[in-house]
């Protein structure tokens, strides 16, 4: 690991993290838009004909039967169901908090207020070939059930027609039952567009590999999404009262996931900036993906020295990462100087794989700097507010002329007349006319 202190080595440090979020290679671009406009013009045809030549050859449905995801979910260990259920019981009571409530007051002769209601339907892409995360079930399918989503549709990659038994276990228990056996940018073009045998939704949700992460993107404007994810990170502050063995470890959890991932720990103690990369040293050795971690922590890596934790708190800030984790002696004290994190984990006792899987949170997190002006996923993500008004003839007649004024310097004179429309029907005493009514 590169311990680092010289401002000039931090600021190359943070130039090469921004590299990650360079532009997507165009060969892949050109791809996703073949398939995005293939899926569009022909519908279930296109779908099964990507998912047969990316996934499963002998594939001649594309949903997958509620009998099918009972049968595969059998397989699953009774012990990893009960950790699933506590889970899941976690997230929700969680997300149950989130709910906003639709409110309104009335000022004078005017009713002001914001009508909340769910979205009709979404879709949810769930990795599940060789990388599945059944986690990625509960933490997109439970915000949006919360939010009170009727119709929720999951779009699973059965690579040979494989269906992991803890994915559609995780399905099963929540009770979805409307899922497809597809992945890929020909999934999200599906749920964006609509095919015969697939409604199109409103919103998209989950993670997936870049040509999902570009497809997201492309289709955005059509449908809703929820982000565009960016690969993994983990900062920690920590001053010299940490364990070296926790922060080399928590480091490690993010740097196995892939090469792009970013692990990086801040201290004003060089000592344990030297304990923590030795313990590193040791550690990675003994992982199943060491090269993956070796590579990540040696590119997108580093142990960075500052004078005090509040010039660690600054530089956090400034990358704005994805998981946070604190651990000096009073984390609580240091919370209200952090404006820009996904989630923030409180002391030695609160790893980052805790809130991947069960202490109640979203996973799914901004990435890549953008918890500068995004959240995580959440209720609201499922919910569309629409503004509510409505005025008395006293109300109206008290912001008519102020209406007027702001539309006649903007030049809108039909904005203007909607206002004058209505004075003069005041003046002229016809404010009884209704064209509903007949003159006597």
């Amino acid at each position: 690991m590169n311990i680092i202190s010289k401002r000039n080595e931090i600021d190359a440090f943070l130039k090469k993290l921004r590299t990650r979020n360079a532009a997507v290679d165009r060969a892949i671009v050109r791809s996703v838009e073949d398939i995005l406009t293939n899926v569009r013009r022909n519908g279930d045809s296109a779908v099964l004909k990507y998912t047969r030549r990316f996934d499963d050859k002998k594939a001649v449905r594309l949903r997958i039967g509620t009998s099918e995801i009972t049968r595969a979910a059998r397989s699953a260990d009774p012990k990893v169901m009960k950790a699933f259920a506590i889970s899941a019981r976690r997230i929700r009571r969680f997300h149950e908090m989130q709910k906003e409530r639709s409110w309104s007051f009335t000022e004078g002769d005017t009713i002001l207020g914001q009508s909340i209601r769910p979205l009709k339907r979404i879709g949810a892409y769930i990795p599940g070939g060789k990388a599945a995360y059944p986690s990625t079930v509960l933490m997109n399918v439970i915000p949006a059930q919360v939010a009170g989503v009727k119709e929720i549709a999951l779009c699973v990659p059965t690579p040979d027609g494989y269906l992991n038994p803890y994915v559609m276990a995780a399905i099963e228990m929540l009770g979805v039952t409307e899922v497809y056996r597809i992945g890929g940018a020909q999934a999200v073009a599906a749920l964006a567009y609509g095919t015969v045998s697939i409604p199109k939704v409103d919103k998209i949700v989950g993670p997936g590999n870049i040509y999902v992460a570009t497809a997201k993107k492309m289709v955005f404007g059509i449908v809703d999404i929820d982000m565009v994810a960016g690969p993994s990170e983990i900062l920690i502050i920590a001053d010299r009262s940490a364990w070296p063995s926790f922060a080399a470890a928590d480091m490690l959890s993010q740097a196995e996931h892939d090469e792009l991932a970013s692990a990086v720990l801040i201290t004003d103690s060089r000592m344990f900036a030297a304990a923590v990369a030795e313990e590193i040293g040791v550690r990675v050795k003994q992982l199943k993906r060491k090269e993956i971690a070796k590579a990540s922590l040696e590119n997108y890596g580093a142990i960075i020295v500052t004078r005090n934790i509040k010039d660690a708190v600054t530089l956090s800030n400034t990358i704005a990462p994805e998981h946070l984790e604190i651990m000096t002696r009073r984390p609580i004290d240091i919370v209200p100087s952090i404006e820009n994190a996904g989630a923030i984990f409180l002391g030695p006792w609160s790893p980052e794989a805790l809130g991947d899987y069960s202490a109640g949170p979203n996973h799914t997190l901004p990435t890549g700097g953008t918890a500068r002006f995004s959240s995580p996923l959440g209720v609201y993500d499922f919910c569309k507010r629409s503004s509510m008004l409505g005025f008395t003839r006293e109300g109206f007649l008290r912001l008519a002329n102020v209406v007027e004024a702001i539309a006649d310097i903007e030049g809108l004179e039909g904005h203007g007349n909607t206002i004058r429309v209505r004075k003069e029907k005041l003046l002229k005493g016809k404010h009884t006319d209704h064209p509903g009514r007949k003159k006597k």
